[in-house]
């Protein structure tokens, strides 16, 4: 968009970056950059526009732009020249990632280079390798305290390791996703520390105090994060004699963006992460990036004019890099980090379902659909070109983040249904075989989350130890059964590392004093590479799974119903065990495929008449596209096995199809 004053500014700005960048071949990155510039104006204004120094910082903000674009590799920018000719390419069916440590899966990232023909095994084609930069070892929170933000961990290698394992995945038609923390970092930071040395400048970057008077006020309204083991929101530091703003831990600092040059600052760390060879960045803690007296801190307008910011300021340099909001909070708010005035996304293109991963877990403990049912409905429908990441676990904690509206319309009493849950997945409640524990459990509210594997809080920890192979059958047929959800519904199934051969909970983390007060690590486990060459064994829980994974991955790649363009609509088949929905075909190739899920240990139907008129099946004809078989039929309802699922069609295959 052409507007004056803003490309007046441009003119001049351009005329005063450094001589040696204009020298550079600039040409796609002025077009961008001139596409852009009208909103990377009008946000940097709105934040930073009454700032003496606003032209200043201007200026450096194109200058770190440029300069990351004249560093990025010519393969990179031709991918992203690519990328924008289709630029729907990450919406399709064919995506499925797993999170991964690099030092849990495979020691190091020259480990996880070599284990790529693994996750190929299997069908994963997207890598998250998990927080590789460098952290102060035993005040890490898992990789989420940096001290470093250009450097890797050297327990898990080099840049030089990054980028090879960049280019090796790259070469398998893989994505590899790295993460940016955006809100905090590490107290032994180089920013930090000249802080605590005196610096004013450095002061800024964060929220330091004298004494008690502002921050008293902010805690009048802010939440803690982990009440157990950093109440609280702000930390005395005795070398500064100040208060600093810690909403995670005491030895996180949380960044001032209120700054200019912070916000400068941290793109040009994240340009630098896009430019190691990611193809996607994980921006983590996005809720919490603005922070405004009498509020919670979290879900601020000013927070998404900062994504918006950086999302634009990204697309000058490095197009074709996506953004993931890990945003964990309520429904209503998540879809925001999406882009809320936008039709495409501004924001970021994926966004964590945290809603849908505690609905399953819900429906799981319940054996009732009601409350997924109720909290899908709630959901606000997502933009055109965004998708979900869909998971079941992830290395934090399960917090159980439903609407209370949700809970009631679904017949239950809010905080008696989550003490409940918490009871179930901890193995409090007398018929559950869940072996989770309680985290975060905050003694003024009452609330809980849950730590624990997939495996573990669907009861095959349990049921090994009883040696009992009916339960252990069951189990499996849970673990399939959820990630069918979750390669399904509509966006990008992400699993995690260990669940696809039913990795249990690793309590050798209560050994290393550094790991004990945090039970996360209970399911952030060493890979056991022995075990998983049970896979190979037929008839083995390990082999079950991964067999069970791997089909249904293939499975789910050949079905352009799974595409994700907000072409999927909710059945009530008036039975509170099932949950049934419609994936239509947005390229009418192979028909629509009718989704139905059984979260009970008994059988159950439906009616197939409540499908309404719209008369896609013979029902004489009806095909499970996962087993290849047609599925029980009593006259005119569909037959559910116990904890069974079903990707139903009436196409028949055709010949080499799957």
């Amino acid at each position: 968009m052409y507007e004056q004053v803003s490309h007046s500014l441009l003119n001049q700005i351009l005329d005063e970056i450094k001589p040696e960048i204009r020298k550079r071949d600039l040409r796609h990155f002025y077009t961008r950059l001139g596409a852009n510039f009208y909103v990377i104006h009008l946000l940097f204004h709105h934040l930073y526009g009454k700032r003496d120094d606003f032209k200043k910082q201007m200026i450096r903000l194109v200058e770190v732009m440029a300069t990351r674009y004249v560093q990025r590799h010519v393969s990179l920018k031709q991918l992203d020249s690519e990328r924008e000719k289709d630029h729907n390419w990450f919406l399709s069916q064919e995506w499925v990632g797993m999170a991964l440590y690099a030092d849990g899966f495979a020691e190091n990232l020259q480990g996880v280079e070599s284990r790529l023909s693994y996750l190929q095994e299997l069908g994963v084609n997207i890598l998250h390798v998990m927080p590789i930069m460098i952290c102060p070892e035993g005040a890490s929170d898992g990789g989420y305290a940096v001290s470093d933000f250009r450097n890797v961990d050297p327990g898990v290698g080099t840049l030089d390791d990054v980028n090879t394992l960049a280019t090796s995945a790259r070469r398998r038609g893989m994505l590899l996703i790295l993460d940016m923390v955006l809100n905090h970092l590490s107290d032994e930071h180089e920013w930090a520390q000249r802080s605590r040395a005196g610096e004013r400048k450095y002061q800024d970057y964060f929220y330091i105090f004298d004494n008690r008077d502002i921050p008293d006020m902010f805690e009048e309204t802010m939440p803690e994060i982990f009440p157990e083991t950093s109440p609280g929101n702000f930390t005395w530091d005795e070398q500064m004699q100040k208060w600093v703003m810690t909403v995670f831990n005491d030895y996180q600092w949380d960044l001032n963006y209120n700054n200019p040059a912070v916000f400068i600052e941290m793109l040009d760390n994240t340009l630098f992460w896009a430019n190691q060879g990611a193809d996607i960045l994980r921006l983590d803690a996005v809720a919490f990036l603005w922070k405004k007296i009498g509020t919670t801190c979290q879900n601020e307008r000013e927070a998404h004019l900062i994504l918006q910011l950086m999302k634009d300021c990204c697309q000058v340099t490095a197009p074709g890099v996506l953004f993931i909001a890990e945003a964990i909070v309520a429904p209503v708010e998540i879809t925001k980090y999406f882009g809320e005035d936008a039709v495409i996304a501004k924001e970021c293109e994926i966004a964590y379902n945290a809603t849908y991963m505690a609905l399953l877990w819900d429906a799981m403990a319940t054996k009732n659909t009601q409350l997924l049912w109720q909290g899908i409905q709630s959901l606000p429908t997502k933009l055109d070109r965004a998708t979900w990441l869909n998971y079941l676990r992830c290395h934090d904690d399960i917090g159980l983040g439903f609407d209370d509206a949700d809970i009631v319309r679904a017949g239950y009493q809010p905080p008696a249904h989550r003490q409940f849950l918490v009871d179930y997945f901890t193995g409090r409640y007398s018929d559950s075989s869940a072996r989770g524990r309680p985290f975060g459990v905050n003694r003024k509210t009452g609330d809980a989350r849950i730590s624990g594997s997939l495996s573990s809080l669907v009861g095959l920890e349990d049921a090994i130890q009883r040696n009992d192979d009916a339960e252990i059958n069951r189990s499996v047929k849970k673990i399939l059964l959820l990630h069918s959800m979750i390669c399904s519904f509509g966006g990008i199934p992400l699993l995690y590392y260990g669940d696809e051969i039913g990795t249990l909970n690793d309590y050798s983390f209560m050994e290393d004093e550094n790991k004990a007060g945090d039970n996360r690590w209970m399911h952030r486990p060493k890979m056991d590479w022995e075990r998983a060459e049970q896979r190979h064994k037929r008839g083995t829980p390990e082999q079950h799974i991964f067999d069970g994974l791997k089909k249904m991955i293939a499975a789910r790649k050949g079905i352009p119903a799974f595409a994700d363009f907000n072409n999927r609509e909710l059945i009530d088949v008036e039975n509170p065990h099932l949950f049934v929905f419609w994936r239509t075909d947005p390229f009418m190739l192979l028909g629509s495929v009718l989704v139905v899920c059984n979260f009970d240990d008994s059988p159950q139907y439906m009616e197939l008449s409540a499908l309404g008129n719209r008369g896609i099946f013979e029902h004489g004809n009806l095909r499970d596209i996962y087993s290849g078989e047609s599925p029980r039929l009593f006259k005119e309802q569909l037959v559910v096995p116990p904890f069974h699922f079903y990707w139903l069609t009436d196409q028949r295959p055709e010949v080499g199809a799957l």
